[in-house]
Protein backbone atom coordinates (compact mmCIF):
# COMPACT_ATOMS: atom_id res chain seq x y z
CA UNK A 1 0.00 0.00 0.00
CA UNK A 2 1.23 2.70 -1.19
CA UNK A 3 -1.35 5.84 -1.83
CA UNK A 4 -4.21 7.04 0.00
CA UNK A 5 -6.78 9.10 -0.50
CA UNK A 6 -9.27 11.23 1.78
CA UNK A 7 -12.92 11.84 1.68
CA UNK A 8 -15.27 13.41 4.42
CA UNK A 9 -17.98 16.28 4.80
CA UNK A 10 -17.38 19.70 4.43
CA UNK A 11 -17.49 21.97 7.55
CA UNK A 12 -21.12 22.72 7.54
CA UNK A 13 -21.85 19.17 8.17
CA UNK A 14 -19.56 18.37 11.05
CA UNK A 15 -20.58 18.94 14.11
CA UNK A 16 -18.66 21.98 14.94
CA UNK A 17 -19.94 23.76 11.43
CA UNK A 18 -17.08 26.38 10.36
CA UNK A 19 -15.28 26.78 14.16
CA UNK A 20 -11.83 24.63 14.41
CA UNK A 21 -11.18 26.16 17.60
CA UNK A 22 -13.98 23.58 19.08
CA UNK A 23 -12.98 21.38 21.14
CA UNK A 24 -14.77 18.64 18.87
CA UNK A 25 -12.81 19.65 16.15
CA UNK A 26 -9.46 19.82 17.69
CA UNK A 27 -10.26 16.36 18.46
CA UNK A 28 -11.41 15.26 15.05
CA UNK A 29 -7.90 16.68 14.03
CA UNK A 30 -6.10 14.89 16.74
CA UNK A 31 -7.27 11.51 15.62
CA UNK A 32 -6.91 12.01 12.19
CA UNK A 33 -3.16 12.60 12.46
CA UNK A 34 -3.39 9.39 14.27
CA UNK A 35 -4.60 7.72 11.32
CA UNK A 36 -2.42 9.49 9.07
CA UNK A 37 0.80 8.71 10.78
CA UNK A 38 -0.84 4.88 11.26
CA UNK A 39 -0.78 4.79 7.40
CA UNK A 40 2.96 5.79 7.08
CA UNK A 41 4.47 4.12 9.87
CA UNK A 42 2.19 0.85 9.81
CA UNK A 43 1.65 0.08 6.00
CA UNK A 44 4.20 2.19 4.43
CA UNK A 45 2.06 5.12 2.65
CA UNK A 46 4.27 7.32 1.16
CA UNK A 47 1.43 9.46 -0.96
CA UNK A 48 -1.62 10.72 -0.25
CA UNK A 49 -4.08 12.57 -2.32
CA UNK A 50 -6.31 15.03 -1.33
CA UNK A 51 -9.59 16.48 -3.45
CA UNK A 52 -9.15 20.03 -1.60
CA UNK A 53 -12.46 20.67 -0.88
CA UNK A 54 -12.90 22.88 1.96
CA UNK A 55 -12.80 20.98 5.44
CA UNK A 56 -11.93 17.10 5.57
CA UNK A 57 -9.70 17.43 2.60
CA UNK A 58 -7.92 20.61 3.62
CA UNK A 59 -7.39 19.16 7.26
CA UNK A 60 -5.84 16.12 5.94
CA UNK A 61 -3.77 18.37 3.09
CA UNK A 62 -2.88 20.49 6.36
CA UNK A 63 -1.35 17.16 7.93
CA UNK A 64 -0.11 15.71 5.53
CA UNK A 65 2.40 18.27 5.00
CA UNK A 66 3.47 18.87 8.40
CA UNK A 67 4.50 15.07 8.36
CA UNK A 68 6.35 15.35 5.15
CA UNK A 69 9.02 17.48 7.61
CA UNK A 70 8.99 14.61 10.10
CA UNK A 71 9.14 11.75 7.35
CA UNK A 72 11.59 11.55 4.36
CA UNK A 73 9.84 10.64 1.00
CA UNK A 74 5.98 11.85 2.19
CA UNK A 75 4.21 13.52 -1.20
CA UNK A 76 0.70 15.04 -0.96
CA UNK A 77 -0.97 15.69 -4.47
CA UNK A 78 -4.16 18.12 -4.60
CA UNK A 79 -6.92 16.66 -7.24
CA UNK A 80 -8.64 19.80 -8.17
CA UNK A 81 -12.01 19.09 -9.36
CA UNK A 82 -11.71 22.58 -11.88
CA UNK A 83 -10.04 25.34 -11.99
CA UNK A 84 -13.01 27.35 -10.38
CA UNK A 85 -13.28 25.85 -7.40
CA UNK A 86 -12.96 28.70 -5.13
CA UNK A 87 -14.74 31.33 -6.83
CA UNK A 88 -17.77 31.72 -4.12
CA UNK A 89 -15.16 30.83 -1.56
CA UNK A 90 -14.35 33.04 1.13
CA UNK A 91 -10.87 35.47 1.41
CA UNK A 92 -9.62 33.48 3.87
CA UNK A 93 -10.31 30.42 2.42
CA UNK A 94 -9.19 30.85 -0.71
CA UNK A 95 -5.77 31.85 0.83
CA UNK A 96 -5.55 28.95 3.19
CA UNK A 97 -6.35 26.81 0.09
CA UNK A 98 -3.37 28.78 -2.27
CA UNK A 99 -1.10 27.97 0.66
CA UNK A 100 -1.77 24.20 0.65
CA UNK A 101 -1.47 24.54 -3.24
CA UNK A 102 1.93 25.83 -3.10
CA UNK A 103 3.32 22.79 -0.74
CA UNK A 104 1.60 19.74 -2.82
CA UNK A 105 4.09 17.90 -4.57
CA UNK A 106 1.36 17.70 -7.44
CA UNK A 107 -1.64 18.86 -8.86
CA UNK A 108 -3.66 17.36 -11.05
CA UNK A 109 -6.49 19.38 -12.14
CA UNK A 110 -9.04 17.31 -13.84
CA UNK A 111 -11.52 20.04 -16.09
CA UNK A 112 -11.06 24.04 -16.52
CA UNK A 113 -14.90 24.28 -15.68
CA UNK A 114 -17.06 23.68 -12.98
CA UNK A 115 -19.74 21.21 -14.11
CA UNK A 116 -22.60 19.90 -12.06
CA UNK A 117 -20.37 16.06 -11.65
CA UNK A 118 -17.40 17.24 -11.58
CA UNK A 119 -16.77 16.72 -7.77
CA UNK A 120 -17.95 13.19 -8.50
CA UNK A 121 -15.06 12.86 -11.43
CA UNK A 122 -12.96 14.25 -8.82
CA UNK A 123 -13.72 11.56 -6.18
CA UNK A 124 -14.01 8.53 -8.99
CA UNK A 125 -10.22 9.36 -9.74
CA UNK A 126 -9.09 9.84 -6.39
CA UNK A 127 -10.26 5.88 -5.68
CA UNK A 128 -8.70 4.58 -9.00
CA UNK A 129 -5.27 6.34 -8.31
CA UNK A 130 -5.09 5.14 -4.70
CA UNK A 131 -4.86 1.54 -2.32
CA UNK A 132 -6.65 2.94 0.21
CA UNK A 133 -9.12 5.34 1.99
CA UNK A 134 -9.73 7.55 4.92
CA UNK A 135 -12.81 8.57 5.21
CA UNK A 136 -14.57 11.14 7.62
CA UNK A 137 -17.86 9.65 7.61
CA UNK A 138 -20.98 9.58 9.56
CA UNK A 139 -22.65 7.14 7.91
CA UNK A 140 -24.79 8.92 5.83
CA UNK A 141 -25.79 8.99 1.89
CA UNK A 142 -23.81 11.98 0.21
CA UNK A 143 -20.58 12.46 -1.94
CA UNK A 144 -18.64 11.05 1.26
CA UNK A 145 -20.81 8.07 1.02
CA UNK A 146 -20.62 7.64 -2.77
CA UNK A 147 -17.02 7.54 -2.50
CA UNK A 148 -16.91 4.82 0.02
CA UNK A 149 -19.16 2.91 -1.71
CA UNK A 150 -17.23 3.16 -4.82
CA UNK A 151 -13.50 2.25 -2.90
CA UNK A 152 -15.55 -0.77 -1.53
CA UNK A 153 -16.67 -1.72 -4.93
CA UNK A 154 -13.24 -1.62 -6.07
CA UNK A 155 -11.87 -3.40 -3.33
CA UNK A 156 -10.06 -0.91 -1.40
CA UNK A 157 -9.20 -0.86 2.60
CA UNK A 158 -11.21 1.88 3.98
CA UNK A 159 -10.68 3.20 7.51
CA UNK A 160 -13.71 5.60 8.33
CA UNK A 161 -13.60 8.13 11.18
CA UNK A 162 -17.01 9.08 12.88
CA UNK A 163 -17.05 12.81 12.89
CA UNK A 164 -19.61 12.93 16.36
CA UNK A 165 -18.31 9.79 17.95
CA UNK A 166 -14.58 9.84 16.55
CA UNK A 167 -14.83 6.05 16.45
CA UNK A 168 -12.20 4.17 14.20
CA UNK A 169 -13.81 1.69 11.98
CA UNK A 170 -11.64 -0.44 9.65
CA UNK A 171 -13.59 -1.85 6.85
Amino acid sequence: MSVCMFTGHRLQNLPFGFNENDKRCIALKKKFEILIREKIEKYGVIQFLTGMALGIDCFAAEIVIDFGRKYNGISLTAVVQCREQTIRWRKSDVIRYNAILARCSNIVLLQEKYTKDCMNKRNLYMVEHSDCVIAVWNGSGSGTGNTVKYAFERGLPVTVLNPVSLKIDYR
